[in-house]
């Protein structure tokens, strides 16, 4: 009797185990494809990614490496949206936030170290990034949004603490550099490079300090805000450390992939003839995908709090760590990096500042402020093929 209860209970148990394990399969199985890829390309060392002679080939190889990193990466943003359930606002944005700032800043220093130097790639992607983040996703949260709800709201405090430091940085770091005398062209010195790289550093190790310690709740749904619908209804939670291990897997997927991406993408531009600021863009693109639809879901769900979240930071977290890290790799390799935003791009992006002041001046949004824009991210698009 006791062999047959023992034998049910085991029996139970497998089966169990066979439902975990099946349902760990059907939700996850991104993670093999990613690891299959990985494998492929690294196996092969150098011959896949440097296939210059055959366009078609560079492009296979080009679009199947875009498409397994935007996959892992959204599911970057799946388990961090899990961490951020379990971690409240503002700490699970933050670790989607970092974990996207990682993958760009290897798919920039890959760029910047393989073939000839392009001293403004950098500069480009990190101009991207501002542009379609607060054009392009802020517009269509905005735009959404406001078709959705007429009105949406957000702290005030939060967004004004974004903004403050994104101007100064921005200005310091993008628009500066075609002013300075001390070199010629839009470059900065040794001295002035070092400057700015302890400025960012230091004030967005501020901003962390007032985001998640000091002033958390500027960075939380306003108490007059609308009551929410819960972005996360369809979210499968699980235990903390699995989700912790699989976000850390995926990045690992990701960044070993964009090591290889960044390569094709360099001679694509140069065989195609596309034009240089194109390669920033794609990497901005690709980097910005997963977090902007996470914005934008969260706008549908009348969330537009954790859509500045996530919108803003990325953006913050791009001139704050980036432009370090572009400058640093540049001291270290002697190569060139040119900074400053030139042509129809710096009244661009002054006014992509302006505006977006303009546009979170009170506590509430609607779809004027999506349309302008829209507008704006539109202009950024034609100036990159015809400026």
């Amino acid at each position: 009797m006791l062999a047959l209860v023992s034998a049910k209970t085991q029996s139970a148990s497998h089966a169990r185990n066979n439902r975990h394990f099946g349902s760990f399969l059907g939700a996850e199985y991104p993670v093999f494809i990613g690891l299959v890829t990985v494998a492929i390309f690294w196996g092969t060392g150098s011959r896949l990614v440097e296939i210059i002679g055959h366009p078609i080939a560079l492009i296979v190889v080009f679009l199947s490496l875009f498409a397994v990193i935007l996959w892992s990466a959204i599911s970057v943003v799946h388990h961090a949206d899990c961490l951020a359930i379990k971690w409240g606002e503002p700490y699970g944005t933050l670790v989607l936030t970092l974990s996207a700032i990682t993958i760009e800043v290897e798919m920039i220093s890959t760029a910047m170290l393989h073939g000839a130097n392009n001293p403004t790639l950098g500069r480009d992607a990190i101009f991207s990034v501002v542009m379609i983040a607060l054009n392009g996703f802020v517009g269509l949260c905005l735009l959404m949004g406001g078709l959705s709800y007429r009105e949406q709201h957000y702290n005030l405090q939060g967004v004004n603490s974004y903004l403050n430091v994104i101007m100064t940085l921005a200005v310091i770091g993008l628009v500066l550099p075609n002013f300075t005398t001390t070199t010629g062209g839009p470059t900065l010195s040794t001295e002035q490079t070092i400057f700015l790289i302890v400025a960012c550093l230091v004030l967005y190790a501020i901003f962390l300090l007032i985001q998640t310690m000091r002033h958390r709740l500027y960075f939380i749904d306003a108490d007059d805000a609308v009551p929410a619908k819960s972005a996360h209804h369809s979210v499968q939670l699980r235990a903390t450390g699995f989700h912790v291990v699989m976000l850390f897997l995926y990045m690992t997927i990701v960044i070993l992939l964009a090591e290889k991406f960044a390569i094709p993408l360099d001679n694509s531009i140069e065989k195609f003839g596309m034009p240089q600021e194109f390669g920033g863009a794609m990497i901005a693109a690709l980097v910005l995908s997963p977090e902007g639809l996470g914005a934008v879901r969260a706008s549908l769900h009348n969330q537009l709090q954790r859509s500045v979240n996530i919108l803003l930071g990325s953006v913050l977290a791009t001139i704050g760590l980036t432009i370090p890290a572009v400058l640093t790799i540049s001291l270290i390799t002697k190569r060139p990096v040119i900074l400053g935003v030139q042509g129809g791009n710096l009244p661009l992006l002054l006014l992509t500042l302006a505006v977006s002041v303009v546009t979170f001046t009170s506590r509430k949004t609607n779809i004027l402020q999506g349309c302008v824009h829209l507008l704006l991210f539109g202009l950024f698009v034609l100036l990159i093929f015809a400026p």
